[in-house]
């Protein structure tokens, strides 16, 4: 079985860019997973998240993305849309994780990986909870890691 990492990156002290954050642990409460998946709670670790991602052989990231859209669009980045948005880097954080995820590649091949996201609303104000057009997507963001778990045929269920 091959090894899943769903990473949930972001800062939880700024509002919407805890998005990441709070869409994994939404995710632990709700379903149960196989040994070979880990859900992890990356908050802005960037290079020390290292080991983590080039153990994966499959890579499911959860955060806020600015595409220019309007709050709460949704987004799914994968192959070459995620270099291309190295040159957008959004936060401190996704500068030290695209710079993790690119020396992965260098080290050893990095993991076939997908950016699920939302377009952020505010992630200035320094509160821990997510303004409610982000609030109002982490199902939809849950629905999104779901269907990438059923594309690589990982079976899950729903905690009773």
């Amino acid at each position: 079985m091959s090894k899943i990492v769903i990473l949930g990156i972001g800062n939880l002290l700024f509002r919407d860019e805890g998005f990441g954050i709070h869409v994994i642990r939404h995710l632990q409460e709700l379903f149960e997973f196989p040994e070979n998946v880990s859900i992890i709670d990356g908050g802005v670790l960037g290079m020390n998240l290292l080991g983590i991602m080039s153990e994966a052989e499959h890579l499911v990231v959860i955060d806020v993305i600015r595409n220019k859209g309007k709050p709460g669009d949704l987004y799914r980045l994968s192959g070459e849309q995620i270099p291309s948005r190295i040159r957008a880097k959004n936060s401190l954080h996704q500068v030290d994780f695209l710079e993790a995820l690119t020396l992965c590649e260098a080290i050893d091949g990095s993991p076939e990986t997908v950016i699920l996201g939302a377009e952020p609303e505010d992630i200035d104000t320094l509160e821990m909870e997510l303004t409610p057009t982000l609030r109002e997507k982490v199902d939809k963001v849950i629905s999104m890691v779901l269907d990438e778990m059923d594309r690589l045929g990982v079976p899950y269920r729903k905690r009773s």
